[in-house]
């Protein structure tokens, strides 16, 4: 399977003032570079401006960047090892970005193949017949990035190449380069090769990657192509894959220049702004519930219950987040749907609910999500119920880093004597700021969940249901869920 980035399906087209000849690229004073020192000028000349070197890349610059830009400094080939979800594939993808923007090459070479620097015969031909008047191409830096997904039915024709029968049958040699069908990494040359999950890869076709990492040539059927192939080779695998299942075969170990640890997001800020970068929300999703998300995800990871060797990913959050987002949206077209069916509320000229997410809308992501999580054996029948009670520890945490010390005695004063407050997942946020009231305090809860001092119907309601759920957990109100799945706050008994 071949994954490319969106952005370089199509090649975006040339802009008319580069050079359309080869004398008149050399009169600009063009000189040739290999990929590794493309790379290496590129990033020493963002580091020197300060421009940013990994966009959208969230919790590395302290760790894991700097050893990468030490590799790409070296010139070295890398392999980068985490666990599932560590962002490394979008950190190999994020390499192409160093890149020249455009480069020229020989129009139609398979291999990208500059003009100052021609590979095949054929090619050497071309220049050595047109001379300054060779007509040359551009290639963005978008279509110089080549990505594989290591299985184990992929061939050596697939990343290598293999022999062309109808070109052999055509009169040329085996030995000439024109009988080749080119594979993937060939024809990522002067470019970034990524070799996802190296470990899964047959041990037979791990050997035919060596030449290319070290002697930069390539070898068809038993045939050595003495064709300098010029490329950055990443590789991502998993840690237990790699170190204890010995899938990688030590050859091709040694031949990486640097091999790099990815982690999960270190600190609760940053498994945040992951979060607010990567979820594509469908509805509002107020701080303190995107808050009880992040912890809900660092606890799992951290639970005992969970396998450690396969890793919670950071879409296990992402994911949570936008579920939570799409609850609270379909809370506003069902709601929006029972007005328009009463006639009362049809005449009402009432607005339509607005799509907040509340933290009562997190208890969906225990079942939605909890294929993304490999439990433990001895957990198996109890995967829901421990989810649920990790989500009810972030949710307990979260209310005492955002609200602690403040007086809410009176959200406990609702239900004193016997009183108590409905909520649940199509309960509007009118009807349950009716049952609520005039509540002292709210006003500064509202503002430490960061939810202004004008904060909208549904945002309301979205602070009051969490410091409800907030004394619940902390044991200063009761809670009931009814057959009808609502949740009703009252006093402990």
């Amino acid at each position: 399977m071949v994954r490319v980035s969106a952005h370089s399906q199509v090649s975006p087209a040339p802009p008319a003032e580069l050079p359309a000849t080869l004398g008149a690229l050399r009169a600009t004073g063009h000189h040739y570079r290999t990929v590794k020192q493309e790379l290496r000028d590129n990033l020493l000349a963002r580091m020197r401006s300060g421009a940013e070197r990994f966009p959208g890349i969230v919790g590395y610059q302290d760790t894991v960047l700097p050893e990468v830009e030490r590799a790409l400094l070296a010139g070295h080939d890398m392999v980068l090892l985490g666990e599932r979800g560590q962002g490394k594939t979008r950190l190999i993808r994020a390499l192409g970005g160093l890149l020249d923007e455009w480069t020229p090459v020989i129009p139609g070479s398979v291999l990208n193949e500059h003009p100052m620097h021609p590979l095949t015969p054929a090619s050497r031909a071309r220049v050595a017949e047109a001379g300054d008047d060779l007509s040359i191409g551009w290639l963005h830096r978008s279509m110089r990035y080549g990505e594989k997904l290591a299985t184990p039915d992929t061939s050596v024709g697939d990343l290598i190449g293999d022999v062309d029968p109808v070109r052999l049958a055509q009169g040329r040699t085996l030995g000439d380069p024109e009988t080749i069908h080119f594979g993937l990494v060939p024809r990522t040359n002067r470019g970034v090769f990524a070799v996802n999950e190296l470990p899964d890869l047959a041990e037979r076709i791990q050997v035919a990657l060596l030449n290319v990492l070290e002697e930069r040539d390539i070898q068809v059927r038993g045939y050595q192509l003495r064709l300098p192939l010029d490329l950055l080779l990443v590789a991502s695998a998993n840690p237990e894959d790699y170190t204890n299942r010995g899938r990688i075969i030590t050859p091709l170990k040694d031949r990486f220049g640097a091999e790099i640890r990815t982690h999960y997001p270190l600190d609760l800020e940053l498994e945040l702004e992951l979060i607010r970068q990567e979820a594509d929300l469908v509805a509002g999703v107020p701080e303190h519930v995107l808050e009880v998300l992040a912890r809900f995800a660092r606890g799992v990871r951290e639970s005992p219950s969970v396998d450690p060797r396969s890793g919670v990913s950071a879409r296990f959050a992402i994911a949570a987040a936008e579920t939570v987002a799409a609850a609270a949206l379909r809370r506003s077209g069902l709601l929006a749907a029972g007005s328009t069916a009463d006639p009362a509320g049809a005449g009402s000229g009432r607005a339509p609910e607005e799509a907040v997410a509340r933290v009562g809308d997190a208890v969906s992501v225990t079942s939605t999500l909890r294929g993304k999580v490999e439990f433990e054996s001895g957990e198996e029948g109890r995967e829901i119920e421990v989810l649920a009670h990790l989500l009810r520890t972030a949710t307990a945490e979260t209310f005492r880093a955002r609200l602690s010390g403040l007086d809410l005695s009176g959200f406990t004063a609702l239900v004193a004597e016997g009183g108590a407050v409905e909520t649940g997942e199509l309960v509007s946020a009118a009807e349950l700021l009716r049952q609520v009231g005039t509540v002292p305090g709210l006003a500064k809860v509202l503002d430490r969940l960061g939810l202004g001092d004008a904060p909208s119907p549904a945002e309301a309601a979205a602070g009051v249901e969490f410091v409800l759920e907030g004394l619940h957990l902390t044991r200063r109100l009761g809670k009931d869920v009814t057959d009808s799945g609502r949740t009703v706050y009252g006093g402990r008994g």
